[in-house]
């Protein structure tokens, strides 16, 4: 069955078709400029298309045609209800298409097309959830006196900018555009470079549910040109943002620079992975670990790539992590049976090899992994070195990468001093059958995300983002809206 199915997907992509162009006011069209660049498969280093290089006139454009359209309301005035109806015909319309949408995220950026299919399913939850949301929060009545009626209304933002990584490409877009679009707004997406193609056939999608023109426009592009100029723009209300720290704080400065846009950040991560002694099934436990960090090639912000061990069981429970990652060894990522699949693109791949050589020099012990595989594409396997301290690189940035940087400690004192020692606070887990130490671990975590006896658990009711330099956002859950919306005073003064 599995070849069967390998096959099959090998066959679909074959047989794809990309579409290259970037969307503008309700257009497919090339560049200004006429540039483009290339997206290569990761996999086999082959170029799959060239794609329409935008820059700042098509952003100038782009915002021109996004506060046209908020203007004319079509979109940011209609009834709530009838928005959630278009938003729940576009997740249709990618359940529809859906192993067309994996495939070009796997193709894009070389993550196991089963992992695609996933995070399609995350993406389609995600905008059904916002969908749903959007006719059933209320505004407030505020107390007053019989002289007054106090309203506290909530209005959409205007034109947002979403730049996305290329990480999770098509689930991050949705994590953006679903609140942004579910409030009112009209929205650009600038997709990472690394990974254009499923959110140029997304706006086909969107175009077909009936999302109004100038309301939701993609433009594929780098972050130095046409991210810069959507950043800068003085018609640009909020820009949203997942990638670097570095980035993220040129973002701001940007904003600073230009008209003070809002400026929601979910950035960079070194979660710790906390393993107390006293954690049920280890060999469980130990599979989680390694999930944590090999998972999506360990291209993942949230990945658990800082292991804290309690000393007394700190051999024991590595050797069941190396034996569990024996298992999750890079492959085809059109095979479905494959755990990891290849690296983003050459940068990406030098840089994560670079880390594991700093890694040998700086005197932690390599216990599994290090070389990068033979053959064509950009795979490098699980890589677990233990002895990390935090002077090290490898146990301090983040490398975006399958390598993870093993800890030990004798104490609670000292394993939760050790999870803050990092500019970092995205996420951070805990193993543990003592409720007490739970809680108390809990609260003192610098995280905006924890989670206890499990790595990554949650669903779209729940907020996702971090503290500190992992940024202030919150993608998910109903927060989010808030995030896309102003809040209105409205005092009606009576009788008189």
């Amino acid at each position: 069955m599995s070849h069967k199915m390998h096959a099959d997907w090998q066959r679909m992509a074959a047989s794809l078709t990309f579409e290259t162009r970037a969307f503008i006011d309700d257009t497919f069209a090339e560049a200004a400029s006429g540039e483009t660049f290339e997206a290569i498969n990761p996999a086999t280093g082959e170029l799959l298309a060239r794609v329409a290089s935008c820059d700042a006139p098509d952003a100038e454009r782009a915002v021109q045609c996004a506060r046209a359209a908020f203007t004319r309301g079509e979109w940011s005035r209609l009834a709530p209800g009838k928005r959630k109806k278009i938003l729940l015909g576009l997740a249709d319309l990618m359940e529809a298409n859906k192993h067309e949408l994996a495939l070009l995220d796997t193709l894009d950026m070389g993550k196991p097309v089963s992992s695609s299919l996933g995070d399609m399913a995350g993406a389609i939850a995600c905008i059904r959830y916002q969908a749903e949301c959007i006719d059933k929060l209320y505004g407030e009545v505020a107390p007053t006196g019989e002289e007054a009626l106090a309203l506290v209304l909530r209005e959409p933002l205007g034109v947002v900018a979403a730049i996305v990584p290329w990480n999770f490409p098509l689930m991050m877009t949705a994590w953006k555009i679903a609140p942004a679009l579910a409030a009112g707004n009209s929205v650009i997406l600038k997709p990472s470079e690394k990974s254009p193609l499923s959110a140029l056939r997304l706006a086909a999608l969107a175009r077909e549910a009936g999302v109004p023109r100038g309301v939701f426009q993609v433009l594929p592009g780098f972050g130095h040109t046409v991210g810069k100029a959507l950043a800068l723009s003085m018609e640009v209300d909020c820009l949203a943002f997942t990638g670097s720290t570095q980035v993220g704080k040129q973002l701001m400065q940007y904003a600073g620079q230009s008209n003070l846009k809002r400026v929601y950040l979910e950035c960079g991560g070194k979660s710790p992975n906390i393993v107390f002694a006293d954690c049920r099934n280890l060999d469980k436990v130990a599979r989680h670990a390694a999930t944590a960090i090999f998972h999506n090639q360990g291209e993942v912000c949230i990945a658990g790539s800082r292991l804290l061990v309690e000393n007394s069981i700190r051999e024991a429970f590595i050797e069941k992590v190396l034996k569990a990652a024996e298992g999750m060894q890079p492959g085809d990522p059109l095979d479905p049976e494959s755990f990891m699949g290849a690296i983003v693109d050459e940068t990406q791949y030098r840089r994560v090899l670079d880390f594991i050589r700093q890694g040998v020099e700086e005197g932690a012990q390599l216990r599994a992994g290090g070389q990068s595989l033979e053959g064509p594409g950009f795979f490098i396997p699980p890589t677990v070195f233990d002895g990390v301290t935090s002077s090290m690189a490898i146990g301090r940035e983040e490398i975006f990468g399958p390598v993870l940087a093993v800890f030990g400690f004798d104490s609670e004192e000292e394993a939760v001093a050790m999870a803050n020692d990092t500019p970092y606070g995205l996420a951070a887990g805990l193993w543990s059958q003592d409720i007490d130490r739970i809680m108390r671990v809990t609260r003192r975590l610098q995280s905006g995300q924890v989670f206890v006896n499990n790595w990554a658990g949650g669903d779209q009711t729940m907020p996702f983002g971090g503290v500190k330099q992992s940024g202030n956002g919150r993608d998910k859950s109903h927060h989010s809206l808030e995030e896309y919306s102003d809040l209105k005073s409205v005092w009606i003064a009576l009788g008189g």
